[in-house]
C-alpha cells in the first residue's frame, strides 16, 4: 500500500492510499478517532478504478501529521504483540 499526501495545511492533512488495504485504514481511522486532539476523520472512497481513496483528518490542537504518525505508532504496537 502507497500512502502519498494530497494536501496539508496547519489543521488539517489529506492522504491518498494506492492499492490500499481497508483492514489498515479501518485501524488508522479507529486510532485517530480516539486521540481527543483530533476534530474530524474522513474516509473519502469514490470508484476503486477511477481514483485512490482517501483520508482527510483535521486536528483541532497539534499537527495532523502528528496526529497521523501518533496512530500509525498505535497500530505497529498493537500488530506486534500478535503471536505466532
Amino acid at each position: 500500500m502507497e500512502v502519498y499526501t494530497v494536501e496539508k495545511t496547519d489543521k488539517t492533512i489529506t492522504l491518498g492510499f494506492a492499492d490500499e488495504d481497508p483492514t489498515i485504514i479501518e485501524l488508522l481511522i479507529k486510532m485517530l478517532s480516539d486521540d481527543k486532539n483530533v476534530a474530524m476523520v474522513r474516509y473519502i472512497n469514490h470508484h476503486p478504478e477511477l481514483s485512490d481513496s482517501m483520508l482527510h483528518v483535521e486536528v483541532g490542537k497539534g499537527k495532523p501529521e502528528d496526529a497521523v504518525k501518533k496512530a500509525s505508532k498505535a497500530i505497529t504496537a498493537y500488530f506486534s504483540t500478535v503471536k505466532q
